[in-house]
C-alpha cells in the first residue's frame, strides 16, 4: 500500500489534482470552465487518494491515475479519446521531468538523502513542492500564451 496522510493529501495531492486538470485544459487548448474544472479536479483527487490504499506496487498508481485523467478529459472536456490519451501522457511526462529535476536539486545541490525525506511526511511535502511549482509555472505560462493569442477553444464549440 502507498498510503498517504490527510496532511499529504491536502498539501500535495489536492493541489496536484487541480494542477493536472488545469494542465489538461491547457494542453487541449480548451477554455477553462470553472464548474467542470472543479468537478474534474475533485474527482481526480478523490480517486488518486483511494488508489493509494490499493495493495499495488509503486508506479501502478500513476498508470491508474493516468486512466482517470484520460476518462475525465474525454467525459468532462469532451476530448476525443486520442486527444485525451495524448494530453494525459504529456501531463505525466512533464510531471516526471519536474520531479526528476527536483530530486536532482535535493540530492546533488542540497546533498540531502532521499530516504530521509521520504521517511517523514512533512519533509516529503516540503521537498516535493518545488516540482509542483515548476510544473505549475510551465502549465500556467503555456495557458497564458494560448489565452493571450486567442488560441483557446470552448468545449461548447465542439472543435476540441
Amino acid at each position: 500500500m502507498l498510503k498517504i496522510s490527510m496532511f499529504e493529501f491536502l498539501l500535495r495531492g489536492l493541489p496536484e489534482a487541480f494542477l493536472f486538470v488545469f494542465a489538461a485544459f491547457a494542453l487541449s487548448k480548451t477554455k477553462l470552465e470553472l464548474k467542470k474544472y472543479i468537478m474534474a479536479s475533485m474527482t481526480l483527487a478523490a480517486v488518486a487518494y483511494i488508489v493509494r490504499f490499493l495493495p499495488i506496487q509503486y508506479g501502478v498508481n500513476t498508470i491508474l491515475n493516468l486512466f482517470v485523467i484520460i476518462v475525465l478529459m474525454n467525459v468532462v472536456n469532451k476530448l476525443d479519446m486520442i486527444a485525451a490519451i495524448r494530453t494525459g501522457i504529456i501531463i505525466i511526462i512533464i510531471e516526471f521531468i519536474c520531479e526528476a529535476l527536483n530530486v536532482l536539486l535535493i540530492q546533488v545541490i542540497l546533498k540531502i538523502d532521499m530516504n530521509y525525506v521520504f521517511s517523514n511526511a512533512d519533509l516529503k511535502v516540503l521537498y516535493g513542492l518545488p516540482s509542483l511549482a515548476i510544473f505549475g509555472l510551465i502549465i500556467f505560462t503555456y495557458y497564458y500564451k494560448l489565452r493571450s493569442g486567442n488560441k483557446l477553444r470552448s468545449i461548447a464549440d465542439g472543435e476540441v
